[in-house]
């Protein structure tokens, strides 16, 4: 998360697939499904398919084109005008954060209370369209993610595939420390403290024990902008973010870091990161290591808008109004300099469900559809290390397929309205009305 805000919760109502003991996310094996449509959005060569058309067996596609094999007995799905395209990722998401004032919920609410709401969050991205998501972090709730992505790919409750980080990691009085309230108090922080590179891997090492796919760290703290350049402590040196790296590294896993300025996400690109997250200002060195070593920025749009929009303070919008015009200024400087791109919103304190807009912020801010496709879709599958089994239509890649109505190279915008969504070969919505 970057900031603390307050907003307004949402609630939706959507219909799930039942099996003889409640959820089913675990298709017939021999079960076949065709979805047909007017249009199949090819992402990687940039192509629409008219009509498009998925066979889907168990949970896996079988084959994508114009026409597909049709098996006896298979289930038939017309979409009708509507575009057929992979399930949507967002690499930037925080599962147990909901509307409301972040720091007093983490205070006032049990762990088991948060749980509950992950849940509901994890549904409401689902039913939205994303199919696969990176959870940055459960602001103290410890490694309670770990027990909903394995009652989600168990099929107990619907949601994203998950990649999860546990809680992420800070320096004592760092971004996530809980500053502000009685000393007497010992209120506890919203991440693990590590002080240095052999606290660092100490705490790796509890956090994958718990069952971390991947680290998250804060290495840059409180944001100003002064005369239009960004100030922001760094809090772990280059040195120990690289003893994070080779510890992850060690077993097979990576490190993503909340960076927005110098020095910081240039210690984090010298040190190997898998991902800069925020990435507000970034040097022309810090842009180069990134192109040369393919560390993706995320920009996270969506959560700076929301917060001009809800400052905390009556005073409040002008600063996050000036944080957000520094970001899409440094956006533009980071494409024109081949910095690669994933997409993630920092949903959580505005409402799961609704992270969308953040395409078309992307888009808005410099990007064309298509680029911002295959930045959250490509790119997004290596991100969360699904390269070859999510982000394309393609035969043997699991069977998440969404679709919306009109054509997203069109109209980014379209992404909003997802109307059909199947995740593994199951249907989890479908349109209403007679189509």
């Amino acid at each position: 998360m970057l900031r603390h805000r307050v907003c307004v919760l949402i609630v939706l109502s959507f219909s799930f697939p039942l099996g003889r003991s409640g959820w089913t996310q675990n298709p017939e094996p021999n079960h076949s499904i065709v979805l047909h449509a007017a249009r199949l959005l090819d992402v990687a060569n940039g192509k629409i398919l008219k009509p498009g058309e998925v066979l889907v067996q168990g949970e896996r596609i079988v084959e994508v084109g114009t026409a597909v094999k049709h098996p006896a007995g298979a289930e038939i799905i017309d979409l009708g005008d509507r575009t057929l395209l992979p399930g949507l990722i967002d690499a930037h998401i925080h599962l147990f954060l909901h509307p409301g004032q972040e720091d007093l919920q983490t205070v006032l609410e049990s762990v088991p209370q948060r749980t509950i709401m992950a849940t509901l969050g994890a549904r409401d991205d689902l039913m939205a369209g994303f199919t696969a998501e990176r959870d940055m972090g459960t602001e103290g709730a410890g490694s309670a993610d770990t027990a909903v992505r394995d009652a989600i790919d168990r099929g107990d409750i619907p949601g994203p595939r998950l990649r999860i980080s546990g809680n992420a990691i800070n320096t004592l009085g760092g971004h996530e420390d809980a500053i502000g309230y009685n000393p007497a108090q010992h209120v506890l922080p919203n991440a693990d403290y590590a002080n240095n590179a052999e606290q660092l891997v100490e705490v790796i090492r509890e956090q994958f024990k718990q069952g971390a796919d991947f680290i998250k760290i804060y290495e840059t703290g409180p944001d100003s902008v002064h005369d239009g350049h960004l100030s922001t402590p760094y809090q772990y040196s280059e040195a120990e973010l690289a003893a994070a790296v080779r510890e992850a590294a060690r077993v097979g896993k990576r490190v993503a870091v909340h960076a927005t300025g110098e020095p910081g996400t240039l210690y984090a690109a010298q040190a190997g990161v898998e991902s800069i997250d925020h990435a507000y200002q970034l040097s022309d060195e810090t842009m180069r290591l990134m192109r040369e070593k393919r560390i993706f920025a995320v920009p996270t749009f969506t959560i700076s808008e929301y917060f001009v929009a809800h400052p905390l303070t009556a005073n409040g919008g002008p600063h996050e109004q000036e944080l957000l015009d520094l970001h899409v200024q440094e956006f533009r400087k980071q494409l024109a300099a081949g910095v690669p791109m994933a997409l993630g919103s920092d949903v959580g304190p505005f409402p799961h469900g609704t992270q969308a807009r953040e395409f078309v912020l992307m888009v808005k801010y410099g990007m064309s559809p298509l680029a911002v496709l295959q930045a959250d879709l490509i790119n997004g599958a290596k991100l969360l290390d699904w390269e070859g089994r999510i982000g394309e239509l393609k035969a043997g890649y699991l069977g998440d397929v969404v679709a919306v109505p009109g054509n997203p190279l069109e109209d980014i915008g379209v992404l909003g309205h997802v109307e059909f969504v199947m995740k593994g070969g199951v249907v989890y919505k479908r349109p209403s009305g007679g189509d």
